[in-house]
């Protein structure tokens, strides 16, 4: 909480920079979190013991509720936007879990403090991630990144809780803070002004899909934005261990990329979504030309499947099944130690390929087939976890639905709304296409708590609640 209060520091200076108000505000709270910070902190620092796997579940919850909860102070202060306090949790949380979805209206009238905050809030979040996902989960056991450790080379295949982290998350910094430098850059010379370029790289880079805009990337009107926006989305749904890898000391390799089973799925499924948009809304006439058709159908496909949901167009009014199929493609999400969201490219490619296996073996029932990825075999433990999590994954999800449609929220809003925040996608349908300013809020503390159980991987947050957890 001390450290993070350092982050309130920023959109201060904005502020000061500006003149449009905001900044008293974000005074008011780095104060507030620094002094809480530093009385949690004074009684226990002397307390020195190592990390079990336990308590490391839940600092990692607390990582989030916490400081979820304090981002919240700055919109409760503020006086535009004038936010209740569940308004101010909910934009938080989803900027922290870098999901996107907002309650707010007017962004293009609101203080540029408040709009920079939000991005940098989605911003520390994507980072927050990319070392839970390649640093903490597979300390703890349960992240994805236990397929990678044969393969990565340096401080990504310590198993141990040791300071070799410490260097992981150092590298993983350098790779992230370059990413986002560059997007910005890239975004400058494709047209927008500074202020836009930095924002809109910070919620790029983290996949988040806040915008300084209500039309979003819409209202730049610009291929070359569109472009910018599509490659800094894949890259950014890449697994980070590969970049990790490709970058190394001793020179590029982008021959990493390619051997990646996870990374030749992601650019199929791409290609796949782009194609069905394009020829989809081709027929049916929308645009004027074929290449406004594909730059729409391109932009949209990318940005929804990798859960950026950052818009050019209103996809919710596409025709047909478009806006549906969209919506299902955000489970899929990024790439596993990626910033993006959903159940992630490599566990549907091991229930995919499970699948395939259990149809072999109604054939031949001796047969013995392994599952195989980058051409190694993994052990069945790897895909049990796999379908633990899948099926923890569709519990989760229609529970969540089944509160809100209990909260009075129609059937597609419901779907769609528990899609959007467990996926940590942002834009929905129905009710939700545009913002969630318009839901009760119930309904949007059982979204805040969609978020965080897609944030962090389901499990993280769900072994809390087991009481084997808590007991000695």
């Amino acid at each position: 909480m001390g450290l993070f209060s350092l982050s309130l520091l920023p959109p201060a200076l904005v502020a000061v920079i500006y003149k449009d108000g905001g900044g008293t505000a974000f005074i008011q709270a780095f104060f507030l979190s620094l002094v809480l910070g530093f009385f949690l902190w004074y009684p226990n620092r002397h307390h020195k013991k190592d990390l079990r796997t336990r308590e490391g579940f839940m600092l990692v919850v607390l990582f989030w509720g916490v400081l979820g909860s304090i981002g919240a102070v700055p919109f409760i202060f503020s006086s535009q936007p004038d936010l209740s306090l569940t308004d101010s949790v909910f934009e938080s949380f989803s900027a922290l879990t870098t999901t996107g979805a907002t309650v707010l209206v007017g962004l293009d009238n609101l203080p540029k403090a408040i709009l920079f905050y939000r991005h940098l809030l989605q911003w520390l979040g994507g980072m927050g991630i990319i070392v839970l996902a390649v640093a903490i989960l597979p300390v703890l056991g349960i992240g994805g990144m236990q397929l990678y450790r044969a393969e990565i080379p340096g401080p990504v295949k310590d198993a141990k809780m040791t300071p070799r982290i410490a260097e992981t998350a150092k590298a993983l910094w350098y790779i992230y803070l370059a990413l986002t430098l560059a997007c910005a850059f890239a975004y400058w010379v494709a047209g927008m002004d500074v202020f836009d370029a930095i924002c809109h790289s910070f919620s790029t880079i983290a996949i988040g899909g806040f915008s300084t805009h209500d039309a979003s990337m819409g209202y730049f009107n610009s291929t070359a934005i569109n472009m910018v926006c599509v490659v800094f989305l894949l890259i950014a749904a890449l697994n980070f261990s590969l970049h990790f890898a490709a970058f190394t000391r001793r020179g590029i390799n982008l021959k990493v990329y390619f051997r990646d089973a996870e990374f030749k799925a992601l650019i199929v499924i791409q290609l796949a979504l782009t194609f069905i948009c394009f020829v989809t809304l081709y027929h049916s006439g929308i645009y004027d030309s074929a290449e406004e058709t594909f730059d729409f159908a391109l932009f949209q496909a990318v940005s929804i499947s990798t859960t950026a949901g950052f818009g050019t167009e209103s996809f919710h009014m596409w025709p047909l099944f478009l806006p549906m199929l969209l919506i299902f493609s955000s489970f899929i999400g990024g790439c596993g130690g990626s910033t993006a969201g959903g159940i992630k490219v490599v566990r549907m490619v091991l229930l995919l390929l499970q699948g395939s296996r259990e149809l072999k073996r109604l054939i031949h029932p001796r047969g013995m087939f392994s599952i195989r990825i980058s051409g190694k075999a993994l052990p069945d433990r790897v895909i049990d976890a796999v379908w633990g999590f899948f099926s923890a994954y569709a519990l989760v999800f229609v529970i969540c639905m089944l509160i809100l449609m209990a909260l009075g929220m129609d059937n597609i809003t419901a779907f769609s709304a528990t899609a959007a925040c467990l996926n940590n996608l942002g834009p929905g349908l129905g009710e939700v296409a545009s913002n969630y300013a318009s839901i009760g809020d119930g309904e949007k503390w059982v979204l805040v708590m969609a978020m965080l159980f897609g944030r962090l991987e389901v499990f993280t947050l769900l072994v809390l609640f087991t009481p084997t957890f808590w007991k000695n």
